[in-house]
This record gives structure tokens, sequence and C-alpha cells, in this order.
């Protein structure tokens, strides 16, 4: 069981990243024949995005940083799983807009690399967690995209805490809350971006296409506060989570960490950096 899961974790990266080629053969070799349901059971080859190759005449890779997210519940009553893997992770390369309002909101967040990945798999195998939406995230240096969260089919009140003691409401919808993500490649280093990340309400638009800049200037709410950036190179990835679970939807940390099923459910985020394309 923690074979496979290990497996599509790291056959993302095949896809993306064609060096590691020869591993991941001998790695999806290994794991036939095992039995039981993965953690990312769903997830097909023919989900994945392959890189382009370098013998298709002439064409260039466009210049952009490439992240896979998995999306992941598990069921709420083994949410304490998710205290045996923090621990495991690292927390210091992350700079916090605001490290108060960030844990006041029930957000916690842990940063890795694929060497670890073997025992966080073990712990979310064990408590269930199965993986309901994969995405892939290829950004253009400098311009946001936007992992949704929640679509709001209509007005909702939201609270959330906006700084020490300062607890907010907001009046949103229809429109979907999401995570936008920037990164930027760092000059002078080869293969290292910046990546920045907060929570975003983006109201509804009556456009069919809104380029990024004006999704910027338009009437976005943005959780400034719990906003948070970190440098991350091809095989980091970010853990994104609840602190613990949170059945109340009128939060920030509710419509982030609430799975959207009928049974009670903590929804986690796994967001790889897949590649960073020169």
């Amino acid at each position: 069981m923690r074979r496979a899961v290990v497996n599509v974790f790291v056959m993302s990266r095949f896809f993306l990243n064609i060096a590691f080629g020869f591993a991941i053969v001998l790695v999806v070799g290994c794991g036939e024949g095992k039995k039981g349901k993965p953690v990312w059971e769903g997830i097909r080859i023919g989900d994945l995005a392959p890189a382009a190759s370098k013998g298709q005449g002439g064409a260039q890779l466009l210049k952009t940083i490439n992240f896979k997210v998995y999306i992941l519940e598990l069921p709420a009553e083994n949410i304490s799983a998710l205290d045996a893997i923090w621990p495991m992770l690292y927390t210091k390369p992350v700079q916090f807009n605001d490290t108060y309002a960030f844990k006041a909101n029930s957000f916690s967040i842990g940063v890795g690399q694929a060497a670890i990945w073997d025992k966080i798999s073990e712990q979310l195998d064990s408590a269930g967690a199965r993986v309901v939406k994969t995405v892939v995230l290829l950004l253009t240096p400098g311009e946001p995209d936007d992992l949704v969260v929640a679509a709001l089919m209509k007005e909702k009140d939201i609270y959330y805490i906006s700084g020490r003691g300062s607890r907010e409401g907001s009046t949103i919808g229809p429109g979907i809350v999401a995570l936008r993500i920037k990164a930027e490649k760092l000059s002078g280093l080869r293969g290292v971006c910046e990546v920045n990340a907060e929570p975003v309400f983006s109201p509804a638009i009556s456009q069919p296409v809104q380029l990024p800049d004006d999704r910027e200037k338009s009437s976005d709410l943005f959780f400034t506060a719990v906003g948070f950036k970190l440098e991350m190179s091809p095989g980091d990835f970010i853990l994104l989570g609840p602190q613990k679970y949170l059945r109340d939807e009128t939060t920030l940390g509710g419509v982030f960490f609430s799975g959207a099923g009928r049974e009670a459910a903590a929804r986690t985020y796994l967001l790889v950096c897949a590649d960073i394309v020169d």
C-alpha cells in the first residue's frame, strides 16, 4: 500500500521531469502485485501532464513553474492523523504574512521533500485519506493562478481573523474562494523559485474571460493576513491543512478545509513543485 502511494507521487514528477524516467520504471515494476486500494485511487496515467520532448522539431518549452496539486480528504474522526504528520515537516522555510492570523484561522502548513513522502503516505493511508481531485498549475513567472477551493452559488457570511485580536466578517458570493499562487524564479539560482500564496474570494463576473492583470484589479477580497511565501525547488512539496476539524463553513478555515461530501471529512492540499522550465 505504501509503495503504491509513493509510485503515483513520483509518476507525476516523471511526466514533468524526464530525468527521473528510469527510476520511475523500476519503482512501478516493483509495485505490481500489491493488493488493496492506494490513497491516490482514481488517478490515471492519462490525467498526468507530459512534458514536451526535446525532439519535437525545435519546439521550445514555455518558461513556466509547474505544480501538481492533490486535494485529499480524510474522515473527520481521523483528523488526529495529521498530528503525527506535522512534526515530520518543516515550517522554518515559510515566511508568514501574519503568523498569529494564520494559526488563528486554523491553518497549518508543512514543507518537505520527496525523500520523506514514504513516511507521510503511511499516515495518510492508515487514516483513510483519498484524493478527490488533482490539478496541474503551469505558472508563468509573476502571473497569478487560482487553486479553486470552493464555489459559492449564493451570498453567505464569512468570518476570519485578520490580525491579533481582530475578527472580521464579510458577505461574499456568488463566486469562488481560492488560494491565489504566484511564483518567480530567483535570479542567479537555477532551479529555485519563490512562491507566494494567499486566500482570496473572487466574485462571479459576466465576462467569459478575465486576464490575470484584470483579475487583480477587480473587487476581489484578499485574506492577506493568512498569506505566506517560501522558496521551492523541484521535488519540494507543501502540505496545507487544518489544525482541527471545522464543520462551520462560515469561517475561512471551514471553507478551506471542510469536505464537500455528505460524510464529515477534513480536506488537505498537497502542492508539489514538479518542474521549473528555464
